[in-house]
């Protein structure tokens, strides 16, 4: 079922962020670290990190080879709140500039108009 017009800034909060957490989550688990260190390191709880994880949540985004490799990478840079926020803003630069997964996802929970481009006018 597809919702009301959704604004890009609320599929950006609801799916795409969650999206990119669950995959820094499984690259922090893949360079050994607990999910308790996890899940403070990324500001979200603990059962959200189990969630990422077992598959349980933010399943529904599936990024590009380089976002992928731009997520692995980006986590060996993030051991503050600081860095979290740099690196997610530059992955979701990466992630707006593949209009693909952006316009795509949008489209696919939403009623967006057809041959909507709005979010990459200037």
């Amino acid at each position: 079922m597809k919702l009301q017009l959704t604004q890009p800034q609320e599929v950006e909060v609801f799916y795409i962020l969650p999206a990119i957490r669950s995959r820094m989550a499984s690259a922090l688990k893949e360079q050994g670290m607990s999910q308790k260190e996890i899940a403070k390191l990324l500001c979200v709880q603990e059962s959200t990190v189990s969630q990422y994880l077992n598959s349980k949540r933010a399943t529904d985004v599936k990024f590009s080879e380089a976002v992928t490799r731009k997520i692995t990478s980006a986590v060996s840079r993030i051991k503050t709140t600081q860095n979290l926020i740099r690196e997610t803003q530059h992955i979701l630069d990466l992630v707006k500039k593949d209009k693909i997964i952006y316009c795509g996802f949008h489209k696919a929970v939403a009623n967006v108009p057809k041959g909507c481009d709005v979010c990459f006018c200037k």
